[in-house]
């Protein structure tokens, strides 16, 4: 029995024709199982059907994307400097540094810097520093009342603070530069 199961399959997959009749019914069972399992409906192809747009939400609603109210002020501690004049002060002292040893300079950057901050600038050179002197007075971003983003315009760029006061007393977190 199995040579003649063996005969018959080698005699199918020799010729074309048999090769088309194995084709064709894998294509018909493919076929007919997708029907099987199919709900019955008859909607057009997937490039001639329209969907409509369900309606999700009411538009009217606030999304809290943009917001009619005013930012938050930034809160600080009573008798604290204010973010911007830490954001100047932070910039002042983080650009004079003309023969000065990187032991000096960070600790004119301590007062107005974070523990995480200056750990991080620890091993910096300020001959690196790619600004000579600050030019104008810091603008600030509010994102809540803890945390702002200064932006002072240096002679080379603009360096990009990031302050924040989880007591009341802001203090540099984060340092970013663009350059012109």
């Amino acid at each position: 029995m199995p040579r003649l199961i063996e005969r018959g399959l080698n005699g199918i997959f020799r010729s074309r024709w048999g090769i088309a009749l194995v084709i064709g019914a894998i294509v018909l069972a493919v076929v007919g199982i997708g029907r099987l399992f199919s709900d019955g409906r008859t909607d057009p192809p997937l490039g001639n059907s329209k969907p409509i747009p369900a309606i999700s939400i009411d538009p009217s609603d606030d999304d809290s994307v943009l917001s009619s109210e005013p930012p938050p002020t930034p809160r600080t501690s009573p008798g604290g400097a204010q973010p911007e004049a830490v954001a100047y002060a932070f910039a002042s002292a983080w650009v004079g540094n003309d023969g000065i040893t990187a032991k000096k300079w960070l600790s004119r950057l301590q007062p107005n810097a974070t523990k995480s901050l200056a750990d991080q600038l620890h091993d910096v050179d300020p001959a690196g520093v790619p600004a000579e002197r600050v030019v104008g007075r810091p603008t600030l971003v509010t994102i809540n009342s803890t945390l702002v983003n200064a932006n002072v315009t240096m002679d080379s760029g603009e360096l990009v603070l990031r302050l924040v006061a989880p007591d009341g007393k802001w203090l540099v977190d984060g340092i970013d530069w663009e350059p012109a």
